[in-house]
């Protein structure tokens, strides 16, 4: 009898034990799996991680400085390449745009263009404003006191625009060279200043 007993306790035993050999068999190395993919894990290196430690920062500290950091804007150099400025012309410039000028020139006495180189110097104007003058109202009239625009209505040695425009210079202005050339000259001062800009006006124009 007691050695039945003890062939079962022992049987039990050895049972329990092969079981035990049997779990931990399968229990540890399933264990140590896990363990050696858990440090793996933890030594693998993630896309975030990755990002992160090629992004770039710059940290400034500024709570120190007066005032903000100032920015470079290199080496280089804006050159701005100015306009010339436009050479005026002058009114009494003898010259028109073709760069032509009147010629000099001698009225014969008594003539109209005698009386109107007389006014001119009474004027202060020079030889050169009175060339101007001829070299106008030869393009405007010919000299002709009785010259007519029929399309215009001009009339007289300036054509005047209307004619009766000179009859503030004297009654007799259709036929009177003086009295046109009076009123001429005034028209051309108050509105050209001298001849030679009366004539430059023209050449540009056609008209002045």
């Amino acid at each position: 009898m007691r050695w039945s007993r003890r062939r079962g306790v022992l049987g039990v035993f050895a049972t329990v034990a092969a079981v035990g050999f049997l779990g931990a068999y399968v229990v540890v190395p399933t264990g140590a799996a896990l363990a050696e993919a858990s440090a793996q894990d933890a030594g693998a290196t993630t896309l975030y991680a990755a990002a992160r430690s090629d992004a770039q920062s710059l940290i400034v500290d500024i709570a120190g400085e007066t005032s903000a950091p100032e920015l470079s804007r290199g080496s280089y150099q804006v050159f701005v390449k100015p306009k010339p400025k436009p050479v005026p012309v002058a009114a009494s410039s003898t010259k028109a745009a073709s760069g032509w000028a009147p010629p000099s020139v001698v009225p014969d006495p008594g003539s109209a263009q005698a009386i109107a180189f007389d006014m001119v110097a009474s004027r202060g104007w020079g030889t050169g404003e009175f060339d101007c003058l001829v070299a106008l109202w030869k393009k405007e009239s010919g000299w002709r006191v009785n010259a007519h625009n029929k399309s215009s209505g001009a009339y007289g040695i300036p054509q005047a625009l209307p004619g009766t425009k000179m009859a503030s210079a004297g009654a007799d202005w259709e036929t009177n060279p003086a009295t046109q050339i009076a009123w001429g000259l005034g028209y051309i001062g108050g509105r050209y200043g001298t001849p030679c800009g009366a004539w430059g006006h023209s050449q540009a124009r056609g008209w002045y």
